[in-house]
């Protein structure tokens, strides 16, 4: 099964200037991980032309990242830019194109290891009424979604960032080609992502989203993958699927209240493999990385999908229960 990591030392020139749980060692602890497992197959990217970023984003928040980044500079209390975050950005949509091409020509699975994040950057910035763009600068998953759209008429995004995506939701809201299936932690940042969102006229039943109770688990994220995810993929048979990769959902990432192991990601993993990935990474900042994100490509590389008994929380069950009756309109479940 074909493999390799599409990253470049520029995505760690988007820095803090004091400390900030988005910063370059992410990336550096993600390359150890790989390279320890024997994991480690680095493809260098290319930067996009500048033009690209407003296939998703308005000129307006474009201009305002490019003036912002010449000096360190704060775009709200949560996120920064530096003077390398405008050639990092670039970089991560080239990658992020990448993915989706590779993905496409050899099959198997197309990591884009890049910074900074970008699945809470909407059209102009702040989407869904966030309060702010939590750590991200441009899209890159709603890039590579229109990228593959291009590419095969149609495009699956599947995202399992402990936080709702809700800046690909955005931009891809009235996109009736695109479908978007996200599973977070429901009633918290960026308080959207609600199972009545399901996608603007016209494109009614694109968007999907799972909010899953607190302290969900393994038990709980497998059931929902099994009962909505994978029915969803079933039906839509893509070319390739995009991964919107959060790792910050494992136990003892302490950024949410998410206890995931490495027992969802490997079944995640493994239940996609019969399908080109194209791998967008988003969250997870320590275990998370050691731990969940080769966990998930050791699953899909096996191939081997793994039945695995559950009990779910009978929040986990009510929530499953919604998404199914809104969506089924749309959806055989």
């Amino acid at each position: 099964m074909a493999f390799s990591v599409i990253y470049s030392p520029v995505f760690l020139e988007h820095r803090p200037e004091n400390y900030h749980p988005e910063n370059p060692d992410r990336l550096l602890r993600a390359v150890k991980v790989l390279q320890r497992l024997n994991l480690w197959k680095p493809v260098e990217p290319v930067p996009v032309p500048e033009e690209e970023l407003l296939r998703v984003h308005s000129k307006e928040y474009v201009e305002l990242v490019r003036e912002k980044s010449q000096s360190f500079s704060y775009l709200d209390p949560d996120t920064y830019v530096s003077p390398g975050t405008w050639e990092a950005s670039l970089l991560a949509f080239g990658a992020s194109r990448l993915a989706v091409e590779l993905a496409l020509k050899y099959k198997g699975i197309y990591l884009a290891l890049v910074r900074p994040p970008g699945h809470h950057a909407g059209k102009s910035g702040r989407a869904f009424n966030a309060p702010t763009l939590g750590f991200c600068i441009f899209n890159n998953s709603a890039y590579a979604a229109k990228v593959a759209e291009e590419l095969t008429g149609k495009v699956l995004v599947i995202d399992f960032d402990a936080h709702h995506g809700n800046g690909t939701q955005e931009i891809l809201w009235d996109d009736k080609n695109a479908v978007h299936i996200d599973l977070h932690e429901r009633d918290i940042y960026p308080w959207s992502g609600y199972e009545h969102e399901v996608g603007g006229k016209g494109a009614e039943g694109t968007k999907i989203n799972l909010p899953m109770p607190h302290y969900a688990g393994d038990d709980d994220f497998i059931y929902a993958w099994s009962e909505v995810v994978l029915p969803v993929l079933a039906q839509l048979k893509p070319e390739l699927v995009i991964v919107s990769a959060g790792f910050d959902g494992f136990l003892g990432e302490n950024l949410t209240t998410l206890r995931l192991s490495e027992i969802f990601f490997a079944y995640a993993g493994s239940t996609l493999s019969r399908y080109p990935l194209a791998v967008i990474f988003e969250g997870g900042y320590s275990v998370g990385l050691d731990k969940g994100l080769p966990a998930f490509i050791r699953g899909y590389l096996s191939g081997e999908i793994r039945e695995v008994p559950v009990s779910p929380s009978y929040e986990t069950l009510r929530t499953v229960a919604r998404v199914k009756e809104i969506q089924s309109e749309w959806w055989e479940f």
